[in-house]
């Protein structure tokens, strides 16, 4: 299970360098959509156990049995309903500059400048 968080710190890290690397707003927006799976892999690693049983109580599974945390699943679906909507914004924004001024390449933008 050790593979699940190195391919989540992968997908943070090559996000990461999507956004810092590319003057294109729209792969900007993918970094960012690729840094947020990567999150949510890290995440739902943490709460997994190797072999683990769901968190049912019933007369089938012994009270010894170790169980996954549903916290970090719970707390992932939440985080994928607010990437989403993150995302449809940015998204959003993007479409809307590219339409006023004809382009996606953020050098053209002067006054975003400091």
């Amino acid at each position: 299970m050790q593979l699940i968080p190195a391919i989540g710190a992968l997908l943070i890290v090559i996000g990461a360098w999507g956004m810092l690397t590319q003057r294109n707003m729209m792969k900007i927006v993918i970094g960012f959509s690729i840094i947020d799976t990567g999150v949510h892999l890290m995440i739902v690693s943490v709460g997994y156990v190797i072999g683990g049983a769901a968190p049912i109580l019933d007369a089938e599974v012994p009270t010894a049995a170790r169980f996954v945390d549903p916290v970090p699943s719970a707390l992932v679906l939440t985080a994928i309903v607010i990437g989403l909507a993150v995302t449809a914004l940015m998204l959003s924004y993007v479409v809307r500059l590219a339409r006023t001024r004809g382009t996606l390449e953020v050098g053209s933008y002067k006054e975003l400048r400091w």
